[in-house]
């Protein structure tokens, strides 16, 4: 495992509207639950984002998706920016702490600005940012950019681990938010102000948005596509990524199906085998990401990008990956075959019949576990 321990999946996400943001949080006092975890499955009424409201005459919105340079969760970040990317509704722009690659285990992007060259470009700041998690979650640059967005009007979107971030601006306080299920006791005594729910995919209250594990960020995703776009517009940008329904319904309690996960690789597994990743100009963002991160949970492998050249390779929507080996002369255990599906389920499908084929059923198992991901952990 790299960086942080946790899991991840491809599946939905959206986020709530004022009144069932109120609402939501008066069901939670009344339970008692001014801290702790609320259970969300209870709630009647799925999340939605609210509609979009054009600023500073914008055609559209603006959207950033934030990198840490020193490790950023590559699915948390890759998934956003190529939904909404690819969704055509939003100016849309990665942007790193500093200047310089961001690593995103196991691959390595340039973006295409860093926060300050964002602020000048964008005095009045973005509309929606995106937060994954990374490998840092107090670091104090990043903070201090998220507060000032957030003071500029713009909705912060945290992915998975990425609560923990947010928590730590203090933007949650008094809000309802989630995170991956892993981490329920943990956010819960580090965070008492925050109303934290689970087994929700995400949760909107008011400026503040939130998703689960991975899995959850591309329904997350959808469901702005929707809140700028529209319903039709979001059932497109649905069908082209591969899932069918981006509500925010999610029984994340399904994925702790193993007593204290003991059947999961140790936090300390070293990969012994490496793996060529094959990246070209035009590779899905969405599908390359799913497929590195899927083979870096087995634990057992550690990847590298292979390119044409160790020139910078630029992807379908923009995001660049910097190439640790060439072509022909990698020295790897094991080569990858070029990247072919375009949606994302098709591609973790692939990888997970692979990792099935090659290091066994519970490899795939707990790959499956890891990224939340339906159908898989039986």
């Amino acid at each position: 495992m790299h960086m942080i321990n946790r899991r991840t999946a491809i599946v939905s996400a959206a986020v709530t509207l004022g009144g069932m943001a109120l609402a939501g949080r008066a069901i939670a006092r009344q339970a008692g639950m001014t801290s702790g975890v609320f259970d969300a499955s209870k709630n009647a009424n799925p999340e939605k984002i609210p509609p979009y409201q054009a600023r500073f005459g914008r055609t559209k919105p603006l959207v950033a998706i934030v990198g840490l340079n020193e490790g950023t969760i590559i699915s948390d970040f890759c998934i956003p920016f190529g939904v909404m990317a690819r969704s055509g509704v939003a100016d849309v722009m990665s942007v790193s702490v500093k200047p310089g690659p961001v690593k995103m285990q196991p691959l390595t992007f340039q973006l295409q600005a860093t926060v300050s060259e964002f602020d000048k470009r964008y005095p009045e700041g973005a509309d929606y940012i995106f937060v994954p998690a990374v490998e840092n979650d107090s670091d104090p640059d990043l903070l201090k950019w998220i507060k000032a967005q957030a003071g500029k009007g713009c909705t912060v979107i945290s992915i998975c681990y990425g609560a923990m971030v947010v928590a730590n601006t203090g933007l949650f306080d008094g809000h309802r938010a989630t995170s991956h299920y892993s981490n329920e006791g943990f956010r819960a005594k580090r965070f008492p102000k925050v109303l934290w729910q689970k087994n929700i995919r995400y949760v909107a209250d008011g400026k503040v948005a939130s998703s689960a594990g991975v899995s959850a960020s591309m329904p997350t995703s959808i469901a702005l596509v929707e809140a700028i776009a529209g319903a039709a517009k979001a059932a497109e940008v649905a069908r082209d990524v591969g899932i069918d329904d981006w509500s925010s319904r999610h029984d994340s309690d399904a994925f702790q199906s193993d007593p204290g996960n003991a059947d999961m690789p140790a936090r300390d597994a070293r990969p012994d085998v490496t793996l060529g990743i094959p990246v070209k100009a035009g590779d899905d963002e969405i599908a390359l990401a799913v497929t590195a991160e899927a083979y870096s949970r087995t634990g057992n492998t550690f990847g590298y990008a292979v390119g044409p050249s160790k020139a910078p390779v630029r992807l379908a929507h923009g995001l660049v990956v910097l190439p640790d080996m060439v072509a022909g002369t990698a020295k790897v255990s094991r080569m990858l075959a070029p990247l072919e599906a375009h949606q994302a389920t098709r591609a973790l499908d692939i990888a997970l019949a692979d990792i099935t084929k090659t290091y066994g059923p519970k490899a795939a198992r707990n790959v499956a576990l890891f990224m939340e991901y339906p159908g898989k952990i039986n």
